[in-house]
């Protein structure tokens, strides 16, 4: 190929999307989009962490996914220098108490299988770890409700004891669910209670509040059970246990719902950012922290906001180069590409993210969407509707900062985090 030749190659590359496994795939501009992919080795990851006898170099076999799953995300820069070490040794000695446990117990190999089943569902903490810290009163709530779910089971051995083990183990297990959700959320809650670095003693004196109230709930518990109208009726046992665990769920929620985060999770956001497009003004971190949707999954919201789409789906409407090149460089100074979609009578919001994307990044994102949310006037002249929303947010943004700033909430603490799946990378201007 002559040298011209490889010139104007060059100048058909628009961008790169670089996913988390280190392969890339080069989108080259035609006259329709024609892709060319290819693998680039991932950078060296042979650093060691000082002070610690167990480098990230043992760990340099496991797979990615692996990882992922069992080490917090951003390791080794996430965490402190000795979490490694810490964690193997940790890991090393409950793996040897439980050996020795579950010998000592051989003789009662049925309630080891149903307290086995019931530890299995604790894993999904790992592959969802950052979830608790974005919205830990979410799941905090989930876990009673499971937790809930798994005493009907145990309930129910009474009306089947053919099938005991089974009804044992299914409580178990939705016991383990809901411990797997609740201890890492409260830790989370507990954190935020601890503005003075007193974590641990924070930490102490709710557990001299949990047992005080286990120990008060268990002696009204004996009364109740031993009381000759519901030790002799079952009926009467489930609408008293039912009644209980209503009134525990309700004050579970109103708990939460006092919490007051000054940190801007996704939920929080949207309320922040809807009051300022709708009222030009934001609400204070107590409102706001009212005002926030415990138990609604972001899928229900609306608008429906995708982030961390790839790019080939976020243009595969806009099939023409001239669409492809607008959208370009409409985002041009943004470290974002937004994109919407006609859905009944709403809009669902696709988002991917540039290279460098930070925070700040997906809350202009928010703020997009919930202004074309506001004002979409139909899927025609879809550009037109976009550029126009990117003018509102150039000029509004800064005022919607400094609202937030002024309102008490802690800018240093916004946790929206960016997808690391995939991110765009610009090569050659359009």
């Amino acid at each position: 190929m002559s040298a011209n030749g490889q010139d104007q190659c060059r100048q058909l590359v628009i961008l790169v999307e670089r996913y988390d496994n280190g392969t890339a795939k080069r989108f080259i501009l035609d006259e329709d989009i024609q892709i060319q992919t290819f693998l680039e080795e991932q950078g060296s990851k042979t650093e060691r962490v000082q002070g610690s006898s167990f480098p990230d170099m043992q760990l340099s076999w496991l797979p990615d996914i692996i990882k992922d799953f069992i080490l917090p995300a951003g390791f080794p820069g996430s965490v402190s220098e000795d979490y490694l070490e810490y964690i193997l040794l940790k890991a090393v000695g409950i793996g040897s108490f439980s050996a020795t446990s579950a010998a000592a117990s051989a003789a009662a190999i049925r309630w080891v299988s149903k307290d086995g089943i019931g530890a299995v569902p604790t894993f999904p903490g790992g592959r969802f770890g950052n979830l608790f810290d974005d919205d830990p009163k979410q799941w905090r709530m989930y876990a009673d409700l499971i937790g809930s779910a798994g005493s009907i089971f145990d309930l129910s051995t009474q009306l089947y004891p053919a099938y005991f083990l089974a009804l044992a183990s299914l409580g178990n297990l939705a016991k383990a669910v809901a411990r797997g959700l609740k201890d890492p959320s409260f830790r989370v809650i507990q954190n935020h209670f601890a503005i003075s670095g007193n974590l641990g003693e924070v930490a102490a004196k709710e557990e001299v509040w949990e047992v005080a109230a286990q120990l008060l709930g268990l002696a009204l518990g004996i009364e109740v059970l031993t009381s000759p109208t519901v030790a002799k009726s079952y009926p009467v046992l489930v609408f008293t246990w039912m009644s209980v665990r209503i009134l525990h769920l309700w004050l579970r929620y109103e708990s939460l719902s006092v919490l007051r985060f000054k940190s801007i999770n996704l939920k929080r956001a949207r309320v922040l950012v809807e009051s300022h497009i709708l009222h030009s003004v934001v609400p204070g971190y107590a409102d706001c922290n009212r005002k926030e949707r415990i138990l609604s999954w972001q899928s229900f919201l609306k608008p429906r906001i995708i982030f961390g789409v790839s790019l080939e789906e976020l243009i595969s409407c806009e099939k023409s180069v001239s669409k492809v090149r607008t959208l370009l460089k409409f985002y041009s100074k943004e470290k974002y590409i937004l994109v919407v979609k006609q859905k009944g009578r709403d809009i669902e919001v696709f988002v991917s993210f540039k290279v460098g994307a930070t925070s700040i990044s997906v809350l202009r994102s928010v703020w997009q969407s919930y202004w074309l949310q506001e004002n979409w006037c139909g899927s025609d002249d879809i550009l037109v509707q976009l550029e126009q929303s990117l003018s509102e947010l150039e000029k509004s943004f800064g005022d919607f900062t400094q609202q937030i700033e002024s309102a008490g909430w802690d800018l240093q603490k916004i946790n929206l985090k960016v997808p690391k799946q995939h991110s765009i990378e610009e090569v050659n201007a359009v």
